[in-house]
């Protein structure tokens, strides 16, 4: 029992508190987050469309079939005609198929305001927590994903952050009714963050140069022990004591899960690499700005790139001021294995159009597609399930009335995911619709 005189100087306090309360419960319990659709019932044809593969395969006037979630059939120009005894057929003359668009290393479902720090469940306290797993924060009535869904975006890697080690990240399909449901790849890899060597002086606005980050060789042995100790773990075998921090690490050594390692400048990106040989561990860079400089040595050492920042203004001030949107080629031209993120939360549902630019600056239409589809499906070892459109895989594609790179056409009529059409609604679209009425707007 709260003591009164306690009480009475706390009134205040509590009541703004019940109040913030109060207003997330009626955010959450707001009825603009589609209800998940239900599997897939009997046959559906789609018809007479340009039909992008994902691995570089366009086809003209093409029918995709599928049936219990999975592609039965995808042709150009098909022999038979389809009829309503075959199942649903929907005709798709003068539109573009394409698979569904991948995200990858995000926070979405895993926050929702970031300024609010309730609806935040991103990072676990501490420096090393290789065991905090993402999949189970994953908040799936979360009002962002809608957003994503309806330009396309269907997967999503759901990445922690925070610490040195951030923990084990997901791959998520983007309709279900709880994290388990939503679950397509659960433990995907390891995620850390490698430390800086340079620290920007000043404020962000006004930078006043870099200095040396005077700790990076002691941050570096840091980690460099710490992953020693768990391999040491790992090759010690039966332990009478679990350590579950080193538990999850185990499959960064029998190489069934990626170690994510988030690095951007070329000095940083050598050391990495270095350090994954040491390991012996399967590595994928997060970030890479400086990636181009060194695409050479990535690709002899097939080292994947998840490549994010592509709409940002380069970090070197003898950079070419449009080097950004070109890095993408240049890995491309090298033969890295590289797929494009954002690298924003709020500007996920821009994915597809961040890949549209890297076609405007030496990629084609159909590799700056690849980027977000295939590639990603391949970093994240799911490409036998996703990321083209093929005969026996997962029936999850977008259908747009344009072209999905491009903001000004894109816009996407019909998804699937693994047979299920979705529900392309959401708040923005609600809002977009009450205000056009309330102004006359067409």
């Amino acid at each position: 029992v709260m003591n009164t005189k306690y009480l009475k100087i706390a009134r205040p306090a509590f009541i703004s508190l019940l109040s913030a309360v109060c207003c997330l419960l009626s955010v959450a319990q707001a009825p603009d987050v589609p209800s998940p659709a239900p599997a897939q019932k009997g046959s559906i044809y789609l018809t007479h469309a340009t039909l992008h593969v994902g691995d570089g395969k366009v086809l003209q006037d093409a029918t995709i079939a599928f049936e219990n979630g999975k592609i039965t059939l995808v042709e150009a120009s098909p022999s038979f005609k389809t009829d309503a005894t075959m199942g649903r057929v929907i005709d798709c003359t003068g539109k573009q198929i394409y698979p569904g668009i991948i995200s990858t290393n995000t926070i979405i479902g895993l926050t929702e305001i970031e300024a609010v720090r309730s609806t935040n469940d991103v990072a676990e306290v501490g420096t090393f927590n290789p065991n905090s797993r993402a999949v189970i924060s994953y908040n799936t009535d979360s009002r962002v994903t809608p957003t994503l869904r309806s330009n396309g975006i269907l997967y999503a890697q759901v990445t922690p952050i925070g610490g040195a080690v951030s923990g084990t990240s997901a791959v998520v399909q983007l309709d279900a009714w709880n994290w388990e449901d939503a679950a397509f790849k659960s433990e995907d890899g390891i995620h850390m963050h490698w430390p800086v060597m340079f620290r920007v002086k000043g404020w962000w606005a006004e930078p006043q140069g870099y200095e040396m980050n005077k700790d990076y060789d002691k941050q570096v042995k840091e980690m460099k022990d710490y992953f020693k100790e768990a391999k040491s773990y790992y090759e010690a075998g039966a332990h009478e004591k679990t350590n579950l921090r080193f538990e999850a690490m185990l499959g960064l050594f029998s190489k069934t899960k990626n170690l994510y390692v988030e690095v951007y400048y070329v000095k940083e990106i050598l050391n990495v690499i270095a350090f994954a040989e040491e390991l012996g561990v399967n590595l994928v860079i997060v970030g890479g700005k400086d990636s181009y400089m060194i695409a050479d040595v990535l690709a002899q050492k097939k080292i994947p790139v998840i490549l994010s920042k592509c709409h940002d203004l380069p970090d070197h001030e003898d950079d070419d001021i449009q080097q950004p949107y070109k890095t993408p080629a240049v890995l491309q031209k090298a033969g890295v294995l590289y797929c494009i993120s954002i690298g924003a939360f709020w500007q996920e549902r821009n994915l597809m159009f961040e890949a549209g630019t890297a076609a405007a600056y030496g990629l084609t239409k159909e590799e700056a597609l690849q980027a977000i589809t295939l590639n990603p499906a391949k970093i994240l070892k799911v490409d036998d399930r996703i990321g083209t459109l093929e005969k026996g895989k997962e029936a999850s594609l977008i259908v747009s009335a344009g072209d999905v790179l491009d903001m000004k056409t894109s816009t996407i009529e019909y998804a699937f995911i693994s047979g299920r059409q979705i529900d392309l609604s959401n708040k923005q679209k609600a809002l977009n619709e009450k205000f056009s009425k309330k102004y006359g707007v067409n």
